[in-house]
């Protein structure tokens, strides 16, 4: 083995006991009364917001699904199909045209090769 490898030994096995420890419930730490309170806001707080992200996916789903204003979502999932169908034709066409101008300058034509 190599000294690296010893190094990386050393730094996980410095780690684990703080890995293994992090939710004991006999942690020194969160014998006080104070503590204890400050974790449970922080958790939940923590779970209020991941409530609020998977009520906005399930609402997204939701629409799609059925539910809500399909109709509408139809019409924008459409629109946007559209719009990415204009956006990708005016790019192909733009691209074409620089392809034919560096083949023009590549063949000597030195006005195309400002393009």
């Amino acid at each position: 083995m190599g000294t690296g490898s010893f190094v990386g030994i050393a730094i996980v096995a410095t780690m684990l006991p703080a890995i293994a420890h992090a939710d004991d419930p006999r942690d020194a730490a969160m014998r006080d009364a104070a503590a204890r309170a400050h974790d449970s806001e922080m958790t939940r707080q923590l779970n209020l917001k991941a409530g609020v992200a998977a009520r906005a996916t399930g609402q997204r789903r939701t629409v799609l699904a059925g539910g809500g204003d399909y109709a509408a979502a139809m019409r924008a999932h459409d629109d946007e199909m559209a719009r990415y169908a204009r956006n990708r034709a005016r790019y192909e066409h733009d691209m074409a045209e620089w392809r034919r101008a560096v083949a023009a300058c590549r063949t000597g034509d030195y006005s195309a090769c400002d393009y």
